[in-house]
């Protein structure tokens, strides 16, 4: 039996339909190798049922069974037998016994949004991308923010500082505005915010005001009040910051701004997703106001914090509920115990539970129209994973009766698996399936830059069993939609780990993440996101070669005039390939070789195939990859698309003859190579 032949996964090459409805028949297939095994069986739990070969190629044989789905979740996997041998295939592979926790899984009902499959996404840092609008730019001293007064940074390329969180560089929306061109030309789809509403820090992950965009990123119209003299300690006289943030003309003003962003976004194609942190809120947030923001302001009502007898009250757990500890209760919950950030208590508040639902549903609706969330420590979220699962499921719900395309995505860390059963999220952000193990082969260095494992650095074996498990704990259609990304504004630079160099700002100085940084490995990082299944998501700044330890650092603006033009080009050609060739967004994914530092891998769907090879040794490598495995013609030329080597990359054409269903390819040091079948009239291809 000729074991690397035998295929299936879940894409709509092997499920027919590929998301099914209840109550729905689908097509399962399952690929062998041409006249080479007895039987194919479909293999449940309960029972086995025959499959019958339905098609035949050159290479390969296609077997294929009709099944009625119910409205539950159906589990299975493949047995197969050549005489008196006997294997079974799942979602990692061949297996010599029946593995049911990596059985394949059809949900009947459930389904991701087709625009957010392999989308290219980009993540932006608002305060670091771009300064539209000087004049709604924190100002020194408008209020204290954990014990010291907010600053307002002159220089945009000044370097974050270790305690940088009270920080502003003044980006905003409008600066989005203004840079919508630059996105467009860039290739991006799909751009991700970290939270816009009103919030006193920079990462804004301490809501305020979950029904404003935060006037410091939006419109400031009716401006007043003062800053805080030298002698304040608490934010009672921070009458600028009240007005700024409180005043309902600035915060509609706001909400218009992002009306319009959005609706340009949408002119030109592009869809937005916004961060939702909805498990804790912030000291500053109206409804607990534990600065004493709003208690002076006649609009609004008393918080928790303020009054024992504020409507809020419900929304957070006070460990004294003496009424001698009002005013000025500070014996809330924190979360993790951040007094900054009090936990919302949802099971002791309906209310607050249906506010937050509430404003789920308002930013997908008209006039604001957003496309999607991303779900901030989702898993976190109430004080019980009951609890937890039962709102995820009624967010769902009420999100996509709303809006059915919206995309829910979480961050999470670990194995999803309990909240990517179809009626919770859609997916995660991708790290135990794409962040980590993609960063440990190439660097060897830990997402934080904390540790350095050289026996992780190259190791294939690791990279490829890692991703096996992982990817197999998702569905499909989650893995699809799943937010692949090489930094974010939580860890370390992907071009800073190329140096292996383990620190963080205090005990590393900013230049230790820029010196020794290897640019042809970021190149074979790029490569590796644009054709691995999901949606590349570039983290602003990556695509220019900003560097930096974990955050902070991570945080540093957008290089403006002083791009690194090469890496930009690189990543507008591999964007421009990632939307071009049909299998890199939808079709199925074959690993086709691995050996100390090297990787082969292809996409194929219908009669395309791609196939992707990286080299991350020191090393010059002859490296022969089996692409028949990836239904590649036996005998056939194929196209380079790029070619990535360690002084830079080229576009220029040439080709690869395939023999006896192999490519014989020499790759250079830190090398990255994307090539296509090419198609001779079509006839190589009708062989197959």
């Amino acid at each position: 039996m000729i074991e690397d032949a035998l295929f299936s996964d879940g894409t709509s090459s092997y499920i027919i339909p590929a998301e099914p409805k209840e109550n729905e028949k689908v097509k399962i297939r399952f690929r062998t190798a041409k006249d080479d095994v007895d039987d194919v069986c479909l293999y449940t739990k309960s029972n086995i049922y025959r499959m019958h070969k339905v098609q035949s190629k050159a290479t390969f044989d296609y077997y294929e069974i009709e099944w009625q789905l119910t409205d539950e979740t159906f589990l299975y996997c493949f047995q197969i037998k050549k005489g008196n041998k006997l294997c079974y295939y799942n979602r990692c592979g061949v297996a010599k016994d029946y593995q049911p926790y990596y059985s394949f899984m059809i949900v009947p009902g459930f389904s991701t949004p087709d625009w957010a499959k392999g989308a290219v996404m980009y993540q932006i840092f608002v305060d670091r991308f771009y300064n539209g609008d000087p004049k709604n730019d924190v100002e020194d001293r408008e209020y204290i923010y954990i014990g010291q007064p907010c600053q307002k940074v002159e220089q945009w390329d000044e370097l974050p500082k270790s305690m940088d969180v009270r920080r502003f560089y003044g980006g905003d929306l409008q600066g989005v505005m203004d840079k919508l061109d630059y996105l467009e030309e860039l290739g991006i789809e799909v751009i991700y915010f970290n939270p816009l509403f009103v919030s006193p820090s920079n990462h804004k992950y301490d809501i305020q005001d979950y029904d404003y965009i935060d006037p410091h990123y939006g419109k400031i119209v009716e401006d007043g009040g003062e800053i805080l003299p030298e002698w304040a300690t608490d934010n009672i006289s921070a009458t600028k910051y009240q007005k700024r943030t409180g005043n309902k003309a600035n915060l509609e003003a706001s909400n218009k701004l992002f009306i319009k962003l959005v609706e340009e976004m949408h002119r030109r194609g592009m869809r937005v997703i916004l961060d939702g942190v909805f498990n804790h809120c912030g000291s500053f947030n109206k409804w607990m106001d534990r600065e004493r923001i709003y208690e002076q302001q006649k609009e609004y009502e008393k918080g928790a914090f303020i009054s024992q007898d504020s409507p809020y009250n419900s929304f957070f757990q006070f460990n004294n509920e003496n009424p001698s500890a009002w005013p000025y209760n500070t014996s809330y919950d924190g979360w993790w115990g951040h007094d900054t950030l009090p936990k919302l208590n949802y099971e002791s508040s309906p209310k607050l539970e249906e506010y937050i639902i509430d404003i789920g549903k308002k930013w997908v609706s008209p006039p604001y129209n957003i496309d999607g969330w991303r779900l901030d420590v989702a898993a976190d979220l109430g004080y019980s994973n009951e609890y937890n699962h039962m709102f995820w499921k009624r967010f769902r719900k009420e999100i996509k009766e709303v809006k059915p395309d919206a995309l829910i995505l979480a961050e999470h860390y670990g194995d999803p698996t309990e909240w990517l059963m179809g009626d919770e999220w859609d997916s995660v952000m991708n790290y135990d399936a794409f962040m980590e193990p993609v960063t440990w082969f190439l660097t060897g260095m830990e997402k934080h830059s904390d540790e350095r494992r050289d026996e992780l650095c190259g190791n294939a074996d690791n990279f490829v069993n890692t991703m096996n498990h992982f990817m197999a704990s998702m569905l499909t259609s989650s893995l699809q939609v799943a937010m692949n990304e090489l930094s974010n504004h939580d860890h370390s630079r992907f071009l800073t780990r190329t140096n292996h160099v383990v620190g963080r700002i205090g005990t590393k100085n900013s230049k230790a993440a820029e010196d020794g940084v290897n640019k042809a490995v970021m190149r074979e990082a790029v490569v590796l996101q644009m054709t691995w299944v999901g949606a590349p998501t570039i983290y602003y700044g990556d695509e220019v070669s900003l560097c930096g330890f974990t955050d902070p650092d991570s945080r540093r603006t957008y290089p403006w005039g002083h791009q690194d033009k090469q890496m930009l080009k690189f990543h507008q050609e591999m964007i421009r390939i990632h939307k071009q060739e049909k299998p890199l967004k939808k079709g199925s994914l074959r690993i086709l070789y691995w050996n100390d530092n090297v990787i082969a891998y292809s996409r194929f769907e219908g009669d395309d195939q791609i196939v992707i090879i990286l080299n991350n040794s020191d090393e010059l490598k002859e490296i022969t990859v089996p692409v028949w495995m990836a239904e590649v013609p036996l005998k056939c030329r194929m196209e380079r698309l790029i070619y990535s080597y360690e002084e830079g990359y080229t576009t220029a054409p040439d080709d690869f003859i395939v023999e006896d269903g192999e490519v014989v390819l020499n790759m250079g040091r830190h090398s990255a190579v994307v090539m296509k079948t090419k198609k001779r009239q079509g006839l190589l291809n009708r062989g197959m």
